[in-house]
């Protein structure tokens, strides 16, 4: 037991270590460079009113942005005005409001749950909870159900249902299955490996992989994946996965399979695969379906002797 415990936190203190670099790098990443123009540098004359006068017979015609809303009066035609890019947002029909469809780029605020989930891990009081809940779900003898197995998905099945119904999410079905899958992958290459490192023994000692709870961390990262998706049009809505994560985390302690701590930890690791994966979408869209217009990209589901899968083709 001392053993684990001095593992958990060795675990931890590693996994915040690399959090603080990971938000110290976005932070320079998303930095701004000014550069300041000299305003004491002498300007040609210019001939304004020669200059109006040959924008005098420009007429808009339907379509076609007028020249004089393009070009200052005291420019050239090889100075128009530029005018900063403004966000891109689409509008939710079912909630009328602006869906801002800009690339996401995490902030340090982001990582602050997660990072608190993982850290408490060291807290003594964390592990003596672990042994009273036990005690606890044994003394009143708590019916066990396997509906944790189905809960830790209804969140993302949620996601995918709305937008099947209208209910438009931020993202369309390639980029929002894109972002779900890379998420998963995160978060299993984040618990699987700890599990076999960790070597916790399960409350009802059926094995030792027990650290941290993976249905814990599916359950979490399916709610922050349909939380991404619809803050923008509706709060209520978004935070709507968030009770089926936590039916999961609890169950998978009534069900006698994981510790408080695991739960915990789970959670932590979930919703940082999910931040993860919506920082790392750009890039991995732009590796898998570039803008290059002599190739194309198809992402499909399948079904296949008893299985589920997904085919993905490139053409080039």
């Amino acid at each position: 037991m001392k053993q684990n415990q001095t593992t958990h936190l060795f675990v931890c203190h590693l996994l915040i270590s690399v959090l603080f670099l990971l938000d110290v790098s976005m932070a320079k990443s998303q930095t701004t460079i000014t550069r300041e123009v000299p305003t004491n540098i002498a300007q040609p004359e210019r001939n304004n009113s020669a200059f109006s006068t040959n924008l005098t017979d420009t007429r808009p015609t339907e379509g076609i942005t007028s020249s004089r809303s393009l070009l200052s009066t005291d420019s050239t035609a090889l100075s128009p005005i530029i005018h900063p890019p403004s966000k891109k947002t689409k509008l939710n029909r079912f909630f009328r409001t602006a869906i801002d469809e800009t690339p996401y780029k995490p902030h340090l605020t982001s990582f602050i749950v997660p990072t608190a989930f993982i850290a408490s891990l060291s807290i003594n009081g964390l592990k003596n909870l672990n042994l009273s809940t036990k005690d606890e779900i044994s003394e009143h003898q708590l019916k066990h159900s396997n509906l944790d197995n189905y809960s830790q998905y209804i969140p993302a099945v949620m996601v995918y249902g709305l937008n099947a119904l209208g209910v438009q999410g931020k993202h369309n079905f390639k980029d929002r299955t894109v972002i779900y899958l890379t998420s998963q992958l995160i978060s299993g290459a984040m618990v699987l490996p700890l599990k076999h490192i960790v070597k916790e023994v399960r409350p009802d000692s059926s094995n030792n992989l027990s650290f941290p709870s993976g249905y814990t961390a599916t359950a979490f990262s399916s709610a922050q994946f349909m939380f991404h998706e619809y803050h923008d049009s509706n709060f209520w809505l978004s935070i709507s996965g968030y009770p089926f994560a936590i039916f999961t985390g609890i169950y998978r302690a009534i069900n006698n399979k994981h510790w408080v701590g695991d739960i915990v930890a789970g959670a932590g690791f979930g919703i940082l695969a999910t931040e993860l994966a919506y920082w790392v979408h750009p890039r991995i869209n732009h590796l898998l379906f570039n803008d290059n217009k002599t190739t194309s990209a198809t992402l499909m589901p399948f079904y296949q002797h008893k299985q589920f899968g997904l085919s993905y083709a490139k053409q080039f």
